[in-house]
C-alpha cells in the first residue's frame, strides 16, 4: 500500500510517513508497514486525498492540498493536521457536506 501510494503522490516513503503522522522508519520495515494501525492511518489519508483529487486536479495536487491548505471550518488547520490528530472522520463529514453543495 505505502509503495503505491508514495508513487502516485510523487513522494518517497519517508515523506509519506510524515504526511500520515507516522515515524519515518515505520514504512521501511515490512512488519510495521503492514500493522493494522499503520494501514488504518494510510487508509484515512488515502481516502481524504481520493475525495478531493477530482476537484484538486489530480492526486499529486490533492496531496499538496492535504498538506498545505488551511481549512477555515477547522480553525485553519490542514487536512494533514486533522488526520494526524485523529479527526479524519470529521474531515470526511466536512468533505461530504461540500460534495453535496454545502458551504465551506
Amino acid at each position: 500500500m505505502a509503495d503505491e501510494m508514495a508513487e502516485r503522490l510523487g513522494i518517497n516513503k519517508r515523506d509519506l510517513a510524515e504526511m500520515a503522522g507516522l515515524a519515518a522508519a515505520t514504512l521501511q520495515r515490512k512488519d510495521r508497514a503492514s500493522a493494522p494501525a499503520t494501514l488504518a492511518r494510510l487508509g484515512e489519508m488515502s481516502d481524504i486525498i481520493a475525495r478531493v483529487s477530482a476537484w484538486a486536479g489530480g492526486e499529486r495536487q490533492a496531496g499538496a492540498w492535504y498538506r498545505a491548505q488551511p481549512l477555515a471550518a477547522f480553525g485553519d488547520r490542514t487536512a494533514e493536521s486533522l488526520v494526524k490528530s485523529g479527526q479524519a472522520g470529521a474531515l470526511r463529514d466536512y468533505l461530504d457536506h461540500l460534495a453535496l453543495g454545502g458551504f465551506a
